[in-house]
């Protein structure tokens, strides 16, 4: 859904963002939201800006999300109020499950298929009956290295078994009534310490709230992502969004709000280790993906819209290597690295302390102040040969050698570091042009405002002078190393006496074009496999659709009579859709589920599908078609025109995932990484995939240990952004929050014996830091198992750097990863809190 359709919502549940604070603009749409009557809602374990401004609010412990969220399906299910004329459909609610499926609630929190040696599953327990099913997200399919056993051609011979009657026991819809029994409202509270009756007021408000004439939605941010679970949680939120009708409809969804700046932008054409632009998997030697052939083999689905992956990657190489790229040379296919494993951050930081890693760029990060486990990071800047850091201030990242944690614990002496270090200044964002891709989706241009000063640059001219200097460097080698660096396209325009890279030479390249005639492509379905076109990436092609005309310039909001896509404003991929899986708007006969909630529907006399918003399916399928299974059909001539979630192999709403996702088929609840209460659900305390790195200053706190009673999270502030640079810098941001602080309830500032402004030691495993304490009744004590457990936090903000300083919350963070994407665990930490300082307790 985009930002500005929450104003259709008729509740708004905002869960893992304090949205007032940290997506003020996007906040103005729930504002409007709640002026037209909505219900909004905020659970989280603080009480901010937005649970003031929200009808309800929810506290909830940290790292008990999915307690909660399950709680609701539970509510759904169990008092028959979920959608069933949608959920029946489009989601895969009446599919039948194989015969060897086993859930938590009978194996002791642990899915079929579960490997204790290795700590993964197999999914073969997990598919449908008598089918194997591809997963549609790449950056899963690869890591969880699917594609080496199943029939995914079962998916084209004919569709999954069903129960419309919903009683086979194997049914989605038996198999998530036992999955769920035991997240009753009171269990809830028991795991969450949400009360019982709250908690059921907002079940009561979200099911009031959808079906026919009505919508509701989720916003969320890193207060999910951020957790050993933070997939399932996300997947939980989109489970009661698939049971109440609230996907591909005006007002309904599941809104990911991306914080940082261009942080979708960085996703879609990616700076992640394991895909390539715009969502195709990164070649993996643990695959067959030893030539091209064999790669498009694995990771091509024989059904739904993936299937044209091939003309993706093939357009892609033609982008990258131009006429070189031939399919007598696999269009270059050999010069892509292929993965050996896990490079994410996490694991990159241990290679770094490791002298595995030599030498290391940082542009657009400052991971001494947002990367966890702070001490281990330093730790591995002092043992690379080299450092290369690029910013318009200096950086705690910049300055580890000199004036970081380790030097100042007296741990590590600038004399003793190898690491050079070369720091260069970057232009702001005023001072160059490109694009900002963030929530909605949405690719909006910004012009140049002022020449950077001095040695100032973008980052578009360091990558690629830098380039253009490593081919001259290489240009006689014939190393076959160095052969792909040398058959790379590096032709892009150059403008003015600082020879700065034309950014619309680059967004034209990633819309893609015609080999022959260098002919701007109009849309991602005239992309082909056989190397007449090139793109950069397939889900932006017709954000250039022809010369002179940049799309995500277009600056045209809808008047107030408009349809309220807003479809004249910037670019939305693909095909500058604002609301994705809109085919599912429309009942099964293609008509609006109600007038009020319309959006697209199925024009008879045009025989096409039309409406307020570019349909995200074929625009001639009709509602009626159905597959011919005797031809075993191929693509989207699999998916009838009953199915609107095309990126899926059976064209459906997942509730039930038989394929992709590391850690089960459904969310269930683990408690985080470190907690001070035991998992009241299961045997199995934390999710058995998630990743621990154990290894020396990296310890984990044992479950309820003493030393460690506390729950810690991290956060965000307005005035200060992120790692903190751009704001801690700047004056006037700066006073507005001076110095660093913890927040803690004031029943456990009485209970330690800690003032309003005084100093505190907050302590893991990792190490300590000295903060001084924000007394606040926006923190409350939590009753979780039958016992108290207190909750404090603090933002993340703040470092050694600029005018306000202070501690740095991630020096207490460990590095953990959830199993699917690797992501760290922030919010939710057990952590020690005494009065006083360091230097008192150095002194003792």
């Amino acid at each position: 859904m985009a930002l500005w359709d929450l104003e259709n919502s008729d509740c708004i549940v905002v869960m893992g963002s304090n949205m007032a604070e940290n997506h003020p603009i996007a906040f103005r749409f729930v504002v409007e939201a709640k002026r037209r009557g909505a219900t909004v809602i905020h659970v989280d374990p603080r009480f901010t800006r937005t649970s003031a401004l929200a009808d309800i609010y929810a506290p909830i412990r940290s790292g008990s999300d999915i307690a909660f969220l399950g709680g609701i399906i539970h509510h759904l299910l169990e008092n028959d109020l979920w959608f069933r004329d949608f959920a029946l459909a489009f989601t895969n609610i009446a599919e039948i499950i194989e015969a060897g499926y086993e859930g938590p609630e009978t194996n002791d929190g642990l899915f079929s298929g579960f490997d204790a040696d290795t700590h993964s599953y197999e999914e073969g327990t997990w598919q449908y009956e008598g089918k194997t099913v591809p997963s549609s997200i790449a950056e899963h399919r690869v890591q969880s290295q699917e594609g080496k056993a199943g029939d995914y051609e079962s998916m084209s011979k004919g569709p999954p078994p069903q129960d419309l009657t919903l009683q086979h026991p194997r049914c989605v819809y038996q198999i998530m009534r036992r999955h769920y029994a035991r997240y009753t409202p009171e269990m809830v509270e028991r795991i969450t310490g949400c009360p019982r009756e709250l908690f059921l007021k907002i079940a009561t408000a979200l099911a009031k709230n959808s079906g026919r004439e009505r919508t509701g939605a989720f916003c969320y941010a890193v207060g999910w992502t951020h957790h050993s679970v933070g997939v399932q949680i996300i997947r939980a939120a989109a489970i009661i969004q698939g049971l109440l009708g609230n996907i591909g409809r005006p007002g309904g969804g599941v809104m990911a709000l991306r914080g940082h700046v261009s942080i979708q932008g960085s996703t879609d054409i990616p700076t992640l280790y394991n895909m390539l632009p715009t969502y195709l998997p990164q070649p993996n030697v643990f695959h067959d993906h030893g030539t091209l052939d064999s790669y498009l083999k694995v990771e091509t689905p024989p059904t739904g819209w993936w299937n044209n992956f091939p003309k993706y990657m093939i357009s892609l190489l033609k982008a990258w290597y131009g006429d070189g790229a031939t399919s007598a040379n696999e269009y270059c296919y050999q010069y892509v690295p292929k993965l050996t494993g896990d490079v994410s951050q996490e694991p990159m930081t241990m290679a770094m302390a490791e002298g595995i890693i030599k030498g290391q760029f940082i542009l657009g990060q400052n991971p001494s102040v947002g990367a966890v486990n702070t001490e281990l990071v330093e730790k591995g800047f002092s043992k690379l040969d080299w450092l290369v850091v690029r910013d318009f201030a200096m950086t705690e990242t910049a300055n580890f050698w000199q004036n970081g944690r380790l030097i100042e614990k007296g741990e590590m002496r600038p004399e003793e570091i190898g690491t050079e270090v070369f720091f260069l200044p970057a232009a702001m964002a005023g001072e160059k042009d490109g694009t900002v891709t963030n929530t909605s989706r949405l690719v909006q241009w910004h012009d140049v405002t002022c020449e950077a000063p001095g040695d100032s640059r973008s980052d578009l001219w360091f990558i690629y002078h830098l380039g253009a200097r490593l081919k001259q460097l290489y240009a006689s080698s014939t190393a076959t190393r160095d052969q792909g660096l040398l058959a790379l396209t590096w032709d892009y325009p150059l403008r003015g006496p600082r020879q700065e890279p034309d950014p619309e030479a680059v967004l034209k390249e990633i819309n893609g074009y015609t080999v022959a005639d260098r002919k701007q492509l109009a849309k991602y379905q005239d992309l082909k496999d056989d190397g007449s076109t090139a793109c950069g990436g397939w889900m932006y092609c017709g954000i250039f659709p022809e010369e002179g005309h940049n799309v995500a310039r277009a600056r045209k909001p809808d008047g107030p009579d408009g349809p309220g896509s807003h479809a004249g404003w910037a670019f939305s991929w693909p095909s500058n859709r604002r609301t994705l899986y809109n085919r599912a708007s429309a009942d099964l006969d293609g008509k609006p589920w109600s007038e009020r909630k319309k959006m697209i529907w199925w024009d008879e006399s045009e025989s096409r599908w039309t409406g307020n918003d570019v349909p995200d399916f074929v625009e001639t399928k009709r509602p009626d078609e159905r597959p011919d299974w005797s031809k075993s059909p191929k693509g989207m001539d699999a998916l009838g025109g009953d199915r609107p979630f095309i990126m899926e192999a059976d064209g459906q709403c997942q509730l039930f995932v038989p394929s992709g996702l590391k850690d089960g088929p459904l969310p269930t609840h683990y408690e985080p990484v470190e907690s001070p209460v035991s998992n009241a659900f299961y045997k199995q305390q934390i999710n058995p995939t998630a990743k621990i790195w154990d290894r020396p200053g990296n310890e984990l706190a044992e479950v309820a240990d003493p030393r460690f009673p506390y729950v810690f999270t991290t956060y965000r502030l307005t005035e200060l952004h992120c790692g903190g640079i751009p704001t801690r810098v700047m004056p006037h941001t700066a006073e507005l929050q001076p110095e660093a602080f913890v927040e803690i309830s004031p029943e456990l500032a009485q209970e330690l014996a800690i003032e309003h402004l005084g100093w505190t030691v907050i302590s893991t495993p990792r190490g300590e830091i000295e903060v001084k304490a924000m007394v606040t009744e926006r923190l409350r004590p939590f009753v979780i198992n039958g016992q108290t457990v207190h909750q404090i936090g603090m933002p993340w903000v703040f470092g050694r750097e600029g005018y306000a300083t202070g501690a740095t919350a991630n020096v207490l963070l460990a590095i953990t990863g959830d199993a699917n994407t690797s992501i760290h665990t922030t919010k939710a930490i057990t952590c020690g809190l005494r009065p006083g300082r360091l230097a008192e307790q150095a002194k003792s």
